[in-house]
């Protein structure tokens, strides 16, 4: 007699929890959600996204929660490393997209990357510099945008266990702070996968080997920094002295938005002339993300990084000034350091890389944002029906005359539309000549669009039919194919505007590129060299599968075609 019943599959390995591994991608095995790319130009999210960076601006001092963690423990944290060294993670704006998130996510939790003959250790510490979830905060966009794919990657570690932090970007603060406070500085289940979380506030002053310290600042929105703040920075500072270095971590390259907002860098400019300075203590090194690429600026005091590639679509480095001046000289401060300048010495991709990678906008705008392209289809359905009916001059019937658009009505919300999209409201800096002056030739565009798409279709005879079925012949037949060519017409603008620094950012969101990725690793030797490792990700991973019966601290998912790194430059070393 045969048993007929199934065979049991083999047991799974467990985590370091106790609890079994996926055995598959099902979200119900893995504990969250793998989601797609944030499709930038969605119009329902142009809107919440333009909606909440007003409520933000208005209501941003209602919101802030950094007076309130004033109650919280403020120690001075310690990371002594081993044998006075100590290895350090960096990575920003990683919320996106899963493939690209959890490619970085992967890399930084293997025991150490070998480039270039090179053997790198995982660091002791990751630090997360901000956007840690896009396109807004929330407590499940964390668990599926951050805290899963990071939690996947390095489930378990032995002891002792590396350290995270994490520092809020704008992103972050969308939602008042409150879910990232809730993941990050909770003291209950301090962990994210094998890291474990030490920080209690949005901000915090770390201890590292060989008379170096890190000190991470929260400027809610680039505004200011408040007193509490202030004052644990002030707290932690009486500790520095004339031989100690200080790592300083923001949540924006204001050196960079500087040259065009040449306020942005004042609230950093201020905390190292007050805070830092009088101790005698030197910042050697700043770091931030919220530019989805690598650069690094010289000077003769410190170096300046740009490392922003943890996930989030790539941002382009062929606009990158080649020099600036750091404070810059036109700051309206009355009070600012002496003003230095920075030479652009890396970036990641290149410029020529980058220049080409901006023609990808008339194949991946209308793919990657389709409703962004089901928008321009409709408003091009408008504008036909307004245009026909004034050109026949006859307007007939109770129905018809309700469905009727007001060709002006139309007309002034196209253009308007299209000076606003020039200038989006969560965009920084103010509103210039050149942004009026390609938003209206933008709009124009698509009046001409119309135009001439009118004319063809009164060579139809769609629009003799009885009525509604010209309306609905142009919302089905027609709405696809002219949003398909208006699309075209709005990458056109893109690339054009482009060159002039306007809508730089729409010409990369639009086509939400996920590869050209990194991150940055950081030794600091015993005798208190630094050394900087940009590492570069050209391609990430789309195919995973699933690593059932490895051991508790390996990933859970494996990629099917191994991920490749190497240096974005050669190492950079501050002493």
């Amino acid at each position: 007699m045969t048993d007929d019943r199934a065979t049991p599959p083999p047991p799974v390995a467990p985590n370091h929890d106790g609890r079994p591994r996926p055995r598959s991608l099902d979200p119900h095995e893995l504990g969250f959600t793998p989601r797609g790319p944030v499709p930038w130009l969605g119009p329902f999210l142009l809107l919440s996204t333009g909606l909440r960076t007003l409520l933000a601006i208005l209501f941003g001092a209602y919101l802030d929660k950094r007076e309130l963690q004033n109650a919280l423990p403020g120690d001075v944290l310690e990371e002594p490393g081993t044998d006075g060294e100590l290895w350090l993670d960096y990575v920003a704006d990683l919320g996106d997209g899963f493939d690209a998130t959890y490619s970085v996510a992967y890399l930084l939790g293997r025991p150490e990357l070998e480039i270039d003959g090179r053997r790198l250790p995982r660091g002791q510490m990751l630090l997360m510099g901000g956007d840690q979830v896009y396109p807004t905060a929330s407590g499940s966009a964390y668990e599926d945008r951050c805290k899963g794919p990071y939690q996947a990657a390095l489930p378990g570690s032995a002891e002792p266990r590396p350290s995270l932090y994490a520092v809020p970007g704008n992103h972050d603060w969308y939602d008042g702070l409150t879910a990232f406070l809730r993941l990050f500085t909770r003291h209950r289940d301090a962990s994210i996968g094998g890291w474990k979380t030490k920080q209690s506030r949005s901000y915090f002053a770390v201890e590292l080997p060989a008379n170096w310290w890190l000190f991470a600042i929260d400027e809610q929105f680039g505004a200011y920094l408040d007193d509490p703040q202030l004052s644990y920075f002030e707290k932690a500072a009486t500790r520095l002295g004339p031989d100690d270095r200080v790592i300083l971590a923001v949540p924006a390259p204001t050196w960079v938005k500087a040259v065009e907002e040449p306020q942005a860098y004042d609230a950093v400019d201020y905390f190292i002339r007050t805070v830092i300075k009088p101790t005698g203590a030197r910042v050697r090194l700043i770091v931030s993300g919220d530019l989805h690429h690598y650069a690094r600026y010289s000077g003769p005091d410190r170096e300046l990084v740009t490392c922003g590639g943890g996930g989030a679509y790539l941002y382009p480095t062929h606009k990158l000034p080649e020099r600036i001046e750091v404070p810059p000289r036109r700051t309206l401060a009355r009070r600012s350091s002496t003003t230095q300048e920075y030479d652009l010495t890396a970036r990641y991709p290149t410029a020529q890389r980058s220049r080409r990678l901006g023609w990808g906008i008339f194949g991946k705008l209308p793919l990657r944002n389709p409703g962004f392209t089901t928008l321009l289809g409709g408003l091009q359905a408008l504008l036909l029906l307004a245009m026909t009916s004034f050109a026949e001059e006859r307007v007939s019937g109770a129905e018809q005359r309700l469905f009727s658009i007001p060709l002006a009505l139309v007309l002034i919300t196209t253009l308007l539309g299209a000076a606003l999209f020039a200038k989006p409201p969560s965009a920084a800096g103010s509103r210039r000549t050149p942004h009026w002056i390609l938003g209206t030739a933008h709009g124009l565009a698509h009046i001409a669009l119309a135009i001439g798409g009118t004319l063809v279709w009164l060579r139809l005879p769609f629009h003799d039919w009885a009525w509604p079925l010209p309306l609905l012949a142009a919302a089905l037949l027609y709405a696809p194919v002219a949003g398909l060519v208006a699309s075209q017409v709005t990458a056109a603008y893109l690339l054009v505007a482009s060159k002039f620094k306007v809508n730089l950012n729409e010409l990369f969101a639009g086509q939400g590129i996920e590869d050209a990725k990194s991150f940055l690793r950081l030794h600091i030797a015993a005798d208190g060299t630094l050394t900087g490792y940009p590492v570069a990700v050209d391609k990430v991973c789309r195919r995973w599968r699933p690593n059932p019966d490895g051991p508790y601290d390996a990933p859970w998912l494996e990629p099917e075609t191994p991920l490749t790194v190497r240096l974005a430059e050669e190492p950079f070393t501050i002493r």
